[in-house]
């Protein structure tokens, strides 16, 4: 596969720029995710820029990110953002409908991937509910919403 450069180039507006992303508070972990995170479509390459520029405020600088193959479109095995070459691995066994994010000093943050075809007012709902601080709900009960 090839690497690929992930610059923020595909948002023509200022308003696109922010990820639509919830993350729990900084605090000892609880339950099955960190946060939640909306994409607006299923092409990876072109999501992950303005995710991991809000993720590495947290984490530092990644290194890695982790995904199930069968709900993104076909992404090449590394990535450049900015100065920095990103390891993209897919897997069948991730778990669905979640990302795992790994910063190079050991960080790792997991987020549950709401499907970008989601109703806005679903989709917010189980953001909220997924960044709740003592949420430990599964990522298939936070899907099924409250």
């Amino acid at each position: 596969m090839t690497q690929q450069d992930l610059r923020p180039e595909r948002h023509p507006t200022p308003p696109d720029y922010t990820p639509r992303l919830r993350l729990k508070p900084k605090a000892p972990r609880t339950g099955y995710v960190d946060g939640a995170w909306w994409p607006w479509s299923d092409d990876l390459t072109s999501e992950l820029p303005d995710l991991l520029a809000v993720l590495s405020v947290r984490l530092g600088p990644i290194e890695r990110v982790m995904y199930n193959l069968g709900e993104w479109a076909i992404a090449p095995a590394k990535a450049v953002l900015g100065e920095r070459v990103i390891r993209l691995d897919g897997y069948r066994r991730q778990p669905i409908n979640t990302l795992e994010v790994l910063g190079a000093n050991r960080g790792r943050i997991a987020l549950l991937v709401v499907p970008p075809n989601t109703d806005p007012d679903q989709a917010h709902a189980i953001m909220m509910a997924a960044a709740a601080p003592q949420n430990d709900s599964t990522v298939d009960g936070l899907l099924l919403g409250p």
